[in-house]
């Protein structure tokens, strides 16, 4: 049965697959999940698919509320760890020779519409619509795969990125309302957009970021200099959208540089505050005034990308949206 619809028996999977993927495994458990541990974690970027495989990219939302994060670790309920299981069940290959790798590390908490991902496989496949539907049927609920199509050898989904956007969502009203409490950050303090937009506008260009960017032992990202493209700020009724589109980010920049901006929209600090920071290239001048924004309001919104990178080879199977189902007229609907 292809059909799965809570994490608890999603995460049951994790036992076979685990073992599937040929390490000596013991069990660790978190909460009511239960995984198999590798003695040695196969890293997705230093994993090279072979020759003649055949790459996929998949589009894929997911609700961070539940999962720590998008990378894969051996235990603990990771975004990555759900789809690699539900493509080992699928394809019976092992996670080395899928080589899952995605566009975005997202951290615990954080959500994603527009995350991108590419595997490959040593086969073709003639439609994509059974494989998506298949996907889907076997992730939780929070996660689901929005398209799937075939790549090009030299697409990957991290490297060949040309820019990510990156949304922020703030609810700035005196009582939060409980549909927005796990997918926006509540601000009790009415924040002035203005201050917030001029202060923005400092972000924007070609920067070292040294002073926005948290340490993390496994970040490749040698370069602090960063270019932001834009950095806007949109009020939606209740709700402010802080929208950032650029072409790299360093590990938690995003969610910096939104704590700064709520400080200059509580007029705790002035605009100005942006290029001071920015130029003191280090993170404790930014500790002294601001702490890093919870992750529940941000969202990975798209990963864009040249458009002759994201043409299919020729010959590949048409893209898959999923597949919509019609009832005969001759039925009634099921309840």
């Amino acid at each position: 049965m292809l059909g799965v619809s809570s994490l608890r028996f999603a995460a049951l999977r994790c036992h076979a697959s685990a073992t599937a993927c040929g390490g000596n495994t013991s069990p660790a458990d978190v909460g009511w999940l239960s995984f198999h541990v590798p003695e040695q974690e196969v890293d997705e970027v230093d994993t090279a698919p072979p020759e003649n495989m055949h790459k996929w990219r998949m589009v894929i939302a997911y609700d961070g509320t539940k999962f720590k994060g998008w990378q894969y670790q051996p235990s603990c309920p990771t975004i990555q760890c759900f789809l690699e299981n539900a493509l080992i069940r699928i394809t019976k290959l092992d996670r080395k020779k899928l080589c899952l790798v995605g566009a975005g590390r997202t951290d615990t908490g954080v959500h994603a519409w527009g995350q991108v991902a590419h595997f490959t496989t040593p086969f073709a496949y003639d439609c994509l619509d059974s494989i998506h539907s298949a996907i889907n049927g076997l992730l939780p609920p929070e996660i689901r795969v929005r398209e799937i199509s075939a790549a090009r050898p030299d697409f990957h989904a991290r490297t060949s990125t040309k820019s990510k956007i990156y949304h922020y969502k703030i609810y700035n009203e005196a009582i939060m309302d409980p549909f927005h409490n796990f997918y926006a950050y509540h601000s009790a303090y009415k924040l002035n957009p203005h201050a917030m937009r001029q202060a923005a506008k400092h972000f924007v260009g070609i920067h070292d970021f040294t002073s926005f960017a948290n340490a993390a032992h496994n970040d490749r990202e040698r370069s602090p200099v960063k270019k932001i493209t834009r950095f806007d700020v949109t009020e939606m009724g209740a709700v402010l959208q802080l929208e950032v589109e650029g072409t790299g980010f360093l590990y938690r920049q995003v969610r910096n540089m939104v704590a700064l901006l709520l400080q200059v929209g509580k007029e705790a600090l002035p605009p100005d505050i942006v290029p001071k920071i920015i130029a003191a290239r280090d993170r404790k001048e930014l500790a002294k005034v601001a702490l890093s924004a919870p992750p529940h309001g941000l969202y990975l919104m798209s990963v864009n990308y040249d458009k002759e990178i994201l043409k299919a080879p020729e010959g590949s199977p048409p893209i898959s949206f999923g597949r919509t189902h019609q009832l005969s007229k001759c039925k009634l609907t099921f309840y």
